[in-house]
């Protein structure tokens, strides 16, 4: 959880990753920046109560699958149905999908996190 927010209330989190599509191809960083300048729209939405767009910086030894990743907090299901259901959502879709070859997105609920060990 980051500073200022409080794990008391209940909010809603949505994480799309994007995978770069042609992976070997040259420009790729060139089609990394575009996938981010796509996604980048999606801050303009107002009802994220914290929004992130950033490369993955692949530290993971198993996992590098990933170019970028959107992470998004709301504070309820109502706020991200309407984040969902805006225009600029729809754009950014338009301007990324030709870019990606794949997108992963989970969306879960803060209070419903499995305990710690």
């Amino acid at each position: 959880m980051r500073g200022a927010l409080h794990r008391t209330r209940s909010k809603a989190r949505h994480d799309p990753s994007h995978r770069l599509i042609h992976r070997q191809e040259q420009g790729r960083d060139r089609r990394v920046d575009g996938i981010v300048d796509g996604l980048s729209v999606l801050t303009a939405i107002p009802h994220a109560r914290l929004l992130e767009i950033a490369r993955n910086r692949k530290t993971d030894p198993l996992s590098d699958e990933i170019d970028v990743v959107v992470y998004g907090e709301f504070d309820n299901d109502a706020e991200l149905a309407a984040y969902k259901a805006h225009h600029l959502y729809q754009e950014s879709i338009e301007r990324v999908r030709p870019l990606r070859e794949l997108r992963f997105a989970a969306d879960y609920d803060s209070a419903k996190v499995a305990p710690p060990a």
